[in-house]
C-alpha cells in the first residue's frame, strides 16, 4: 500500500487532469557526498554511520564505519579527523564530534566482541603477500578478506602494529586498545609470519615467484639526517629512537633544558615526553605556524592540532617560523643554540621557500637537541625499487611504478604520515590487486560533495558539541590517557546533530509541503530504496519540495 492523498476521487474530478504537463523542471532525488566523506583519508561515510546510530543501531553504525577503516577504537583516538574541519555543521556552530563518535563505536564493539561483517574466503581463494603489519599493511589484509582473497602478513618484528606500537606514546593509544583490535582483526583468518625482515628473512623476488601480487607497507622507519651548517653535538638522539625507547623502557635520561626541532606528531610526541620525564624547560623549534583558525592551514605544522593544544598545557613551549641557524658548542658540548625568525619566499618557479629573517637571531640555552623533522624508507631490501629516492613512486591505487603486481602504501609514500591515510592506502590497494588478479582496471571513486550552501538549515536547532574530557595537566603522567570517551548518551547526541548531507532522513517535509501533493510515501523503509516517490502526473514543477528539504537531497532538473 502507497500513503497517497487524503481522499479518493470519482473519474471526472481533478485527479482526471495530469497536471504535471505544465512544469518546465521536476524534482528528482540525488545523494551526494557529505563533505566528511571525501575529506576522510580512510574512505569512511561518517553521514552513514552516524545516521544508524542515530536510529539507536550502534552495532549496525560500527558495522558501516568497519566497512572502510577495520582500526576505529584507535583512530578514533589518534587521527587528524580531516573529516571534522570539512564537516558542514562547522559553519552553523560546531562541526559534529566524529573522531570521539568512532572511538565510542570502536570501544563498544571491543567492549562487545561484535563480530566483523567478513566472511572466510574460500579455500582456494589466491593468497597475497603483505609486508608489514602497521595500519596500511592490516587495512590491505582486511579488505582483501572482505573481497575474497587469502591475506598472508609478514613483518620484522614479533607483534602487528608498527609504529602503532613502538612508537606512539599510551597516553594517545593505550596498549590494551591496541591489542585489542589488532588481535580481532587477525582472529579473522589473516595469516601472520612475524619476526620476518624483508632483506634479510625474505626476498621481494621470492615473495613475486610465490604469491600473484604484493603489498609493501614496511613504514618510513629511518630518520632523516640533521646537522646545522656540517655540525653536529655529541651523542645526538632522533625523535623517533627517543620515543620508541620511552614506550619500550618507560625511561629516558633527562637534561634540565631541551630543543626538539621539527613539527610534526613526532616531534611533538617527544616535547610531551620530555615534560612527563621531568624536563623542566622544553621547547620546540617549528618552521611553520601553530594551527589556528585565522592562519591558513597550508602554513600550519603538521601536528594534529590537538595534540599541539595538550602539549601547550603541559608547558612545551612553541616557537613558530623560526629555525636553527647554528649550534652553540664549547667542544663537543652543547651550550645552545642560535634561533632566527623564517621568513616564506616565493621562487622563480612559484614555489615557496621559507628562508632565514636576518637580524632576528637570538641564542636559547639549552643542554639537548632532539631533531625530529620527518622519516623516509629503510632501502634494504627495496634497492632495486628506490634506487636514490627516499619513498617509493606510487599511483593513486598504490601500484608501483616499473613492477608489475607490486603496490605500496602508507608511508612508504611521500605525503603520508598519519594513520588514516595509511588504512585508505591499504584499502585502496586491496581494490586494485582485486581488479589485477582479475585482469581488471581498477574502478575510480567519484566523490561529488554538497556545499553548505545547498542545504536548508532553518530546520536544525543549534546544539552544543560533546567534548571528550580531558585528564588534569597535573595527573597527566607517565601512560596514562589523557583524553576520555563519550558516554552512550553523548555520542547519540552528536549522532542527532549530524545534518545528513546529502542523503535522506525521513523527514517527511516533502511529502507534507507539497501542495498538489504529488509526493507519495512508501509505508515502510525498504532497504536502498527512498521512502518518497514523485507522482510526475501530477508534479507542476513548483521546487517547494527542493527548496524545503533541509539535507538537500532533493535538487530541481529541466524537463528534457
Amino acid at each position: 500500500m502507497i500513503l497517497t492523498r487524503g481522499a479518493y476521487a470519482l473519474p471526472g474530478t481533478s485527479l482526471a487532469y495530469k497536471t504535471g504537463t505544465w512544469r518546465l523542471q521536476r524534482p528528482v532525488h540525488r545523494h551526494r557526498a557529505a563533505p566528511c566523506h571525501a575529506a576522510c583519508p580512510a574512505g569512511e561515510d561518517a553521514q552513514a554511520w552516524l545516521a544508524r546510530l542515530d536510529e539507536g543501531d550502534s552495532q549496525g553504525a560500527w558495522e558501516s564505519l568497519v566497512s572502510a577503516n577495520p582500526l576505529p577504537a584507535i583512530t578514533g583516538r589518534v587521527c587528524h579527523h580531516p573529516c571534522e574541519r570539512a564537516c558542514n555543521r562547522g559553519q552553523f556552530d560546531q562541526p559534529i564530534a566524529i573522531h570521539a563518535v568512532e572511538r565510542f563505536l570502536g570501544d563498544q564493539a571491543l567492549a562487545n566482541d561484535w563480530p566483523y561483517p567478513v566472511s572466510p574466503p574460500s579455500p582456494a581463494a589466491p593468497e597475497v603477500a603483505v609486508v608489514g603489519a602497521g595500519p596500511a599493511g592490516l587495512s590491505c589484509a582486511y579488505h582483501l578478506l572482505r573481497l575474497g582473497y587469502k591475506a598472508r602478513v609478514f613483518d620484522a618484528l614479533p607483534e602487528a602494529g608498527g609504529t602503532l606500537r613502538t612508537a606512539l606514546p599510551p597516553y594517545r593509544l593505550p596498549r590494551g586498545v591496541l591489542e585489542a583490535e589488532i588481535g580481532r582483526l587477525l582472529n579473522l583468518g589473516i595469516g601472520f609470519e612475524p619476526g620476518v625482515r624483508l632483506g634479510r628473512d625474505v626476498y621481494l623476488d621470492d615473495l613475486r615467484r610465490q604469491y600473484p601480487a604484493v603489498f609493501l607497507a614496511l613504514g618510513a622507519t629511518r630518520p632523516r639526517p640533521w646537522d646545522v651548517a656540517g655540525v653536529v653535538p655529541a651523542e645526538l638522539h632522533q625523535g623517533l629512537e627517543l620515543l620508541k625507547e620511552w614506550v619500550s623502557v618507560g625511561e629516558l635520561p633527562k637534561a634540565d633544558s631541551v630543543a626538539v626541532v621539527g613539527g610534526g606528531n613526532t616531534s611533538v610526541d617527544i616535547a610531551r615526553v620530555m615534560r612527563r620525564i621531568g624536563v623542566p624547560e622544553v621547547h620546540l623549534i617549528t618552521h611553520r605556524a601553530l594551527p589556528h583558525p585565522e592562519v591558513p592551514e597550508d602554513d600550519w605544522m603538521p601536528a594534529i592540532p590537538r595534540e599541539v593544544e595538550q602539549a601547550q598545557e603541559e608547558g612545551v613551549v612553541f616557537h613558530p617560523h623560526t629555525g636553527v641557524r647554528r649550534l652553540v658548542l664549547r667542544g663537543q658540548q652543547l651550550l645552545g643554540i642560535e634561533l632566527v625568525k623564517m621568513k616564506k619566499l616565493v621562487q622563480p618557479d612559484g614555489s615557496l621557500k621559507r628562508v632565514p629573517f636576518e637580524g632576528t637571531e637570538k641564542v636559547l640555552r639549552i643542554e639537548q637537541v632532539i631533531p625530529a623533522i620527518g622519516e623516509m624508507v629503510d632501502p634494504s631490501g627495496l634497492e632495486s625499487l628506490l634506487g636514490c629516492q627516499e619513498f617509493l613512486l606510487v599511483d593513486a591505487w598504490g601500484r608501483v611504478a616499473g613492477i608489475s603486481g607490486v603496490f605500496a602504501g602508507g608511508d612508504m609514500r611521500f605525503g603520508a604520515g598519519m594513520v588514516s591515510i595509511a588504512i585508505g592506502d591499504g584499502r585502496r590497494a586491496a581494490l586494485a590487486i582485486a581488479a589485477y588478479l582479475q585482469g581488471k582496471e581498477p574502478e575510480a571513486e567519484p566523490v561529488k560533495t554538497i556545499a553548505y550552501e545547498q542545504l536548508n538549515v532553518n530546520y536544525y536547532d543549534h546544539a552544543p558539541r560533546a567534548e571528550p574530557t580531558l585528564l588534569p595537566v597535573a595527573q597527566r603522567v607517565g601512560f596514562a590517557e589523557v583524553e576520555g570517551g563519550l558516554d552512550t548518551a553523548q555520542a547519540a547526541a552528536e549522532a542527532a546533530r549530524c545534518f545528513s548531507c546529502g542523503s535522506c532522513l525521513s523527514c517527511d517535509n516533502c511529502w507534507n509541503l507539497c501542495p498538489e501533493p504529488a509526493v507519495l510515501k512508501l509505508p515502510d523503509e525498504i532497504p536502498g530504496q527512498v521512502r518518497y516517490v514523485f507522482d510526475y502526473d501530477y508534479c507542476k514543477g513548483c521546487g517547494l519540495c527542493a527548496r524545503e528539504c533541509p539535507c538537500g537531497f532533493i535538487v530541481m532538473e529541466d524537463e528534457a
